[in-house]
């Protein structure tokens, strides 16, 4: 990969761990959306959004904890679900003709989510252990399936059934994300006897990540979710969602042709 290509990627990875980073999230669905827009190869893109998750959660578990009362009520039952569906989610490869509107449809829901603001309540509901964990489970399976820790299902799962306050949100989100995301690299792991990712293009994400999650983080715990930021990090994902779907439909349309010249 070209040196201004790489640069431009970890451009745009710092500008995705900074801006999910101020809402406690580690930015994997950011990450996929940079790597699409960057043409990566979909095998690829799963792993390295993973490892980044790691990185910018590992981040804001940090800067959120003691932000606002940490609900172990709902966290634990949460990742007891998550992480051994997530486990099973990485190990579930998904063919390219569907991973990629699948990917698609998930950053769409990701650019509406952002761009519509969903508000907490500062008064909270009971609900069953058994609800918690069938969140847990749907939302940790799909994570691992597609390269993100589950923040951006988990966020609005938990605040329109005022199970927590958006600071409690927050506060559980990053640990939920770092998780989740460690259990989905250890599927990967398992089912492919490896990681494959590319270390020349990892590791300057990685620095880029770590500056951008710690700039967010920082300001994000002091100041949540600042508005304009969101506003833009959801039309990122809106067209990254829009040419993710038009190149699966373009592939699909050209493995069509080749079988019926194939055919002739």
């Amino acid at each position: 990969m070209e040196l201004e290509s790489l640069l431009l990627i970890a451009l745009g990875a710092f500008a995705m761990a900074t801006m999910y980073s101020t809402v406690g999230h580690g930015g994997g669905s950011g990450y996929l959306a940079i790597l699409a827009i960057a043409a990566v190869a979909p095998e690829q893109m799963r792993p390295t959004a993973l490892l980044l998750n790691v990185v910018v959660a590992s981040i804001a578990t940090w800067k959120f904890a003691g932000q606002g009362k940490f609900r172990k009520d709902i966290f634990f039952p949460l990742v007891c679900a998550s992480i051994p569906a997530a486990f099973i989610g990485g190990a579930f490869t998904l063919p390219p003709q569907l991973y990629k509107p699948i990917v698609g449809i998930i950053l769409l829901f990701a650019a509406v989510r952002l761009c519509t603001p969903i508000k907490g309540t500062e008064k909270t509901k009971t609900t069953s252990i058994f609800a918690i964990a069938v969140a847990g489970i749907c939302i940790g399976f799909v994570s691992g399936a597609i390269g993100i820790g589950g923040g951006i299902f988990l966020s609005p799962l938990v605040l329109l059934l005022g199970w927590t306050t958006a600071k409690q949100t927050a506060t559980i989100s990053a640990p939920f994300i770092l998780l989740n995301s460690l259990a989905g690299l250890g599927g990967i792991t398992l089912e492919l006897g490896g990681l494959p990712t590319n270390a020349s293009l990892v590791a300057p994400l990685i620095v880029a990540v770590v500056i951008g999650g710690y700039i967010g983080a920082t300001f994000g715990s002091k100041k949540l979710g600042h508005r304009g930021l969101r506003t833009a990090l959801g039309i990122v994902l809106l067209l990254a969602a829009a040419k993710m779907l038009v190149t699966s439909t373009s592939t699909e349309s050209q493995e069509s042709l080749n079988e019926i010249k194939y055919r002739q």
